[in-house]
């Protein structure tokens, strides 16, 4: 796997703007995203992770507990209207972003707008809503597209794509790291006196109790209560 440079190289962007790992909505999975409220919303389409997000880590595979949310997100938003931003994936029924540059990368944002503009009903940033696992590469690609002004449906939020953070975790990866991610987002919210907005207009109110979860997760899960 090749070393994440514009990954490693976050923690200095967050000097200057520290806001970009705070997401606006927080999620065990996709099951828990409400596509049809987004959608009603304003929003137009999304840009997915693979990994953990919607695979087993290093799988092509849909993991089997998503079959129904996926499928109503390709419905809701229009299968073009759905990209992986992933190098490779041959079973998720969208289309694949084969990006050289990584995530959170402006080259790979460069790439992502232009599939987006490329659709023949042009996608803006604000319309769009990223979703990952990963907050060092998915939610702050999705921040740093936002532009300032007004958002979708008069939101008080930078003009933006929608960043949801997914904390569900498929199969054990990079724990250590996604510990300090959540530290680094609380950290950062306690400290600019910030809230995650519209985080409750997106969230379907279910429970998702099979989501997979290392003991280190269920450990600080356990201290949080």
């Amino acid at each position: 796997m090749p070393v994440n440079i514009p990954g490693i190289l976050v923690p200095f962007h967050l000097l200057f703007n520290p806001r970009l790992v705070i997401p606006h909505v927080v999620v065990k999975d996709i099951r828990q995203i409400d596509f049809i409220a987004l959608r009603k919303a304003g929003y137009r389409g999304a840009v997915f992770d693979k990994d953990n997000c919607l695979t087993v880590p290093y799988e092509d595979e849909l993991v089997p507990e998503l079959q129904d949310a996926w499928k109503e997100c390709r419905s809701v938003f229009g299968q073009g209207n759905v990209l992986i931003a992933e190098s490779v994936s041959h079973h998720l029924s969208v289309p694949v972003l084969r990006h050289a540059s990584l995530k959170p990368s402006y080259a790979c944002i460069s790439r992502v707008r232009g599939y987006f503009s490329s659709l023949r009903v042009p996608v803006r940033d604000e319309e769009l809503v990223v979703v990952g696992d990963r907050i060092f590469t998915d939610v702050v690609m999705g921040n740093r597209m936002g532009r300032g002004g007004g958002g979708v449906g008069g939101a008080e939020k930078e003009t933006g794509p929608l960043a949801i953070w997914t904390r569900g975790v498929w199969k054990r990866e990079s724990m250590a790291m996604r510990w300090l991610e959540k530290g680094l987002v609380d950290a950062v919210g306690r400290w600019t006196g910030g809230e995650r907005l519209e985080s409750g207009s997106f969230v379907k109110r279910i429970p998702v109790t099979e989501v997979k979860e290392g003991r280190l997760t269920r450990l600080v899960n356990r201290f949080r209560r």
